[in-house]
């Protein structure tokens, strides 16, 4: 980039947070963003030792948004939007109003309202928005989507995507149940489950295949520790493009810490990707032959890359590099805009 390093405001974000430091990690990873100002936390002591751990001045450290806003508005080249999702809109729509660019951790925010006010406000403000799904930033999800692209998987039928996890369902070692954050813990219209997890899944087949659902058939259940909060979902969907896709996640399923998996079944070729082991895909063409391609693989395009390999290939790039490739994302995105 031709521009000085991209200064950042981060609301919510604190020490105590699920996503703040993974974040501040990545945002700075490739030198394009600073974080020079903060409200991380409502709790006045979290707040304050956020700051002074990741070395922002306590003068530039805010109680609320609001405050963030009135004095640091004209200083950042964006703000990065991480409380809790029923938070969200809070704090996106003042920031846009203020011509602020923003980078919001999903899901974008809790209901249809919500979001549509927010695109009539980006739309009204000319503004620019950023909604940050990670898993579209492994390198070998995106050199999937090259393949997709160029027609390696020729015309795709299927897509069967799930991310089963056990938070809700698995015990400490002493023996107690899962305690979720507090906001987790209530469903409203749409199913908490669905926005924390089922919004993956939904943006990492519009990702990969560009397609839109066009019907959808699903059941869901609560068999974890929060009673009455739906925590498994099993759905069935047909996307244009006659596309058939199923998707599975959820909160309830013992033995499984994050297992996002992804397969993908078209006329030419079909792929499987696991975020559990996200360096290799393993592609099988109409022959029926099976290969495990990776960064050092020579057929490939985009997961060799220099800015994919921050580490020679061998050496596993991960959740927070997956992070750090969507900020430099943001970064070319907010250097063009300028």
């Amino acid at each position: 980039m031709d521009r000085h390093t991209l200064s950042l405001g981060f609301v919510g974000g604190g020490l105590n947070s699920a996503v703040g430091a993974t974040h501040f990690i990545s945002s700075r990873m490739d030198g394009l963003f600073t974080v020079d100002t903060g409200a991380f936390s409502r709790n006045a002591e979290t707040n304050l030792k956020t700051a002074k751990q990741w070395g922002v001045e306590q003068t530039r450290t805010y109680p609320d948004a609001q405050a963030l806003l009135a004095h640091e508005a004209d200083k950042l080249d964006a703000v990065v939007i991480l409380t809790p999702t029923p938070d969200h809109a809070a704090a996106v729509l003042p920031a846009l109003e203020k011509g602020l660019p923003v980078i919001c951790e999903k899901a974008l925010t809790t209901t249809a309202a919500e979001a549509r006010l927010i695109a009539e406000t980006v739309e009204a403000t000319n503004g620019f928005l950023a909604v940050t799904f990670n898993y579209s930033g492994y390198p070998m999800v995106r050199e999937l989507r090259q393949m997709i692209l160029n027609g390696h998987l020729g015309d795709i039928t299927q897509v069967h995507a799930e991310m089963p996890q056990e938070g809700f369902i698995r015990l400490s070692a002493d023996g107690a149940p899962a305690r979720p954050q507090e906001w987790r813990t209530h469903d409203s219209l749409i199913p908490t489950i669905s926005l924390d997890l089922g919004d993956h899944l939904y943006h990492l087949v519009r990702f990969l295949t560009g397609e839109r659902p066009l019907e959808v058939m699903a059941t869901q259940g609560s068999h974890g520790a929060i009673d009455g909060v739906i925590d498994n979902v099993i759905c069935l969907a047909r996307y244009s493009g006659n596309l058939d896709c199923s998707f599975w996640f959820g909160k309830s399923a013992l033995g499984h810490r994050n297992g996002l998996r992804l397969r993908i079944y078209g006329r030419r070729g079909a792929a499987e990707w696991r975020q559990t082991n996200p360096e290799e895909l393993i592609f099988t063409n109409a022959q029926g032959q099976t290969s495990i391609l990776d960064r050092g693989s020579p057929s490939i395009s985009v997961a060799n890359k220099p800015r994919y390999t921050r580490f020679k290939v061998g050496h596993p790039a991960g959740f927070i590099e997956a992070f750090a490739n969507l900020y430099t994302d943001i970064g070319q995105a907010l250097a063009v805009q300028a």
